[in-house]
């Protein structure tokens, strides 16, 4: 399970489920740059990391495009080198019904949650692939594979990374470059406990086979698990970490 040195840039891994990613990346040897918007959670993560033994460094990014994507990959290159391990986490939820979505609202959804991880996998995997392999992991969602009223926008930019997981794995994959992608279903993070409240949340998982909600540290084990080289032969999967939900 070793990542003894490797570089791991990890998106929205102040919080919830990538910062419980940034820490296992840490625990298993990674030297981790956890990125974020807020620099105080950031330099929190990094400490707890550091305290714990482990190698990180914090790179703030406020993510909405191209230029900023290639920026960041500057950032955490200066920073701990170039990078062997990118997981794209960052993103951000829009619901509603489909007539009252505002425009800007649609443009951020897909800004970060699709062209953000498009323009970062453009920067890093050329250079994974010339180096002789790395590996990217997508944090999609359960409800990109099956309709739900009022997640229209949310769904199908998910969706949208979801091809995109394929379509670079057919890429990268001939040139040792692993692309993956991990769907959760209702997770316990700050950010969901907010949106949905400890009920509602806790009656999502009650809907899948396990009966439960998962913890972060559960959704960062199967990102630990295809990062890793027990993962070796997995290419362009798409990993449900739900409960069962989507199976049932």
């Amino acid at each position: 399970m070793s990542l003894s040195g490797k570089v791991a840039l990890v998106t929205g891994a102040t919080s919830g489920i990538g910062r419980a990613t940034a820490e296992l990346l840490a625990e298993r040897g990674a030297h981790v740059v956890v990125s974020g918007r807020d620099a105080e959670r950031g330099a929190e993560a990094v400490r707890q990391i550091r305290d714990a033994g482990g190698v990180a460094d914090f790179a703030g990014a406020e993510l909405s495009g191209a230029a900023d994507a290639r920026a960041l990959v500057r950032a955490a290159e200066e920073l701990l080198g170039p990078v062997d391990i990118l997981v794209n986490n960052a993103a951000i939820a829009v619901f509603g019904a489909t007539a009252s979505i505002a425009e800007d609202d649609f443009d951020a959804c897909y800004a970060i949650n699709v062209k953000v991880p498009f323009f970062l996998v453009g920067a890093v995997a050329p250079g994974m692939a010339a180096r002789g392999g790395g590996v990217i992991v997508n944090v999609s969602t359960m409800v990109a594979s099956f309709g739900t009223a009022g997640s229209a926008v949310y769904a199908s930019s998910k969706a949208a990374l979801e091809l995109l997981t394929k379509s670079w794995a057919a890429e990268f994959g001939p040139h040792k470059v692993r692309v993956n992608a991990v769907a959760p279903g209702p997770t316990r993070t700050e950010g969901t406990t907010g949106q949905y409240g400890a009920e509602r949340l806790a009656a999502l998982g009650a809907q899948a086979p396990a009966r439960r909600v998962a913890e972060a540290r559960e959704i960062a084990e199967t990102i630990g698990f295809l990062v890793g080289d027990q993962a070796g032969f997995v290419h362009g999967a798409i990993l449900p970490a739900d409960g069962g939900r989507t199976a049932v």
